[in-house]
């Protein structure tokens, strides 16, 4: 999947007492950004569960907070796979304004049955989607 960027609008609701973006508002967007790349790919989350029956659930989260976003900024959050294999995902988001890096997330994603919740490799037509086993460079390592 070729890297997907998403708008972001920084409300009032995303902001503590100072205006900033609080902590938590980057892993809603990063939700966001990472449906709308599925959805962009063709891969909705409802064909999944519903073709399926598989669903994906984060698994980790590591984030980096490099500067703040304030109110009203405009913040476009990125989203890479890493790599792909077996029943995980490994993505690299970013919010990003004006091309500086604010928060940078690495996240896995676990794919499991719907019912069992047990781990299941990921479905085509995603994996194939995706990258399949393929291993992406972290950018700006």
């Amino acid at each position: 999947m070729r890297p997907h960027s998403h708008p972001i609008r920084v409300y009032f609701e995303d902001t503590d007492a100072g205006g900033m973006a609080y902590h938590a508002a980057y892993l809603r967007w990063a939700e966001r950004a990472r449906t709308e790349a599925l959805r962009e790919a063709g891969m909705p989350h409802h064909e999944m569960m519903e073709r399926h029956n598989a669903i994906l659930v984060v698994r980790r989260v590591e984030v980096e907070y490099v500067r703040p976003a304030r109110l009203d900024d405009l913040v476009t959050l990125e989203t890479r796979v890493l790599a792909a294999r077996g029943a995980t995902i490994v993505l690299d988001q970013r919010a990003r304004k004006d091309g500086a890096d604010l928060a940078v997330m690495r996240v896995e994603l676990a794919c499991l049955d719907r019912d069992e919740l047990r781990p299941r490799r990921i479905p085509e037509p995603w994996r194939t989607a995706i990258g399949g086993d393929a291993v992406a460079p972290v950018p700006g390592a």
